[in-house]
C-alpha cells in the first residue's frame, strides 16, 4: 500500500492510500475536509465534497460503465462519470457484488 497523496513539502493535505497498482480508487485513511487540495497522481486536486475515513475517491477520470477495481478487482460499476478526487460511493457507483448474498436472499430461502 502507498500513501499517494502525501507530501508536505508542497502544502497538500495526504490522506489516500492506493491499496493495489491496478486501483482506479484511493481510500481515505483520515477525514479530508471539502476543498482540500490533495496530490492524486502528481495533479493538485481541490476536492468537491468531504471525504471520510474509509470512502474512496477516484484516481483517475471514470466515466458511467467503467468498473472500479479496489484490492486489484472489480468491485462494482460507475452509474455517473467521477473526475480524480470526486467521491466514490452508492451515488455514482452500483455494487458488482450478486445479491444472493444479502439479507433479502436469506429471507427468500428460509420464507421469511
Amino acid at each position: 500500500m502507498e500513501d499517494v497523496s502525501t507530501n508536505p513539502a508542497s502544502g497538500r493535505s495526504g490522506g489516500f492510500l492506493l491499496l493495489a497498482p491496478e486501483d482506479n480508487i484511493l481510500i481515505c485513511v483520515k477525514s479530508v475536509p471539502q476543498g482540500a487540495v490533495v496530490d492524486i497522481e502528481g495533479a493538485a486536486v481541490a476536492l468537491r465534497a468531504a471525504i471520510e475515513v474509509g470512502h474512496k475517491v477516484a484516481r483517475i477520470a471514470l466515466a458511467a460503465g467503467d468498473k472500479v477495481f479496489r484490492y486489484g478487482f472489480p468491485i462494482g460499476t460507475m452509474t455517473a462519470s467521477a473526475a480524480p478526487g470526486d467521491h466514490v460511493h452508492h451515488h455514482n457507483l452500483a455494487s458488482d457484488y450478486l445479491p444472493a448474498h444479502g439479507r433479502d436472499a436469506v429471507r427468500k430461502e428460509t420464507g421469511e
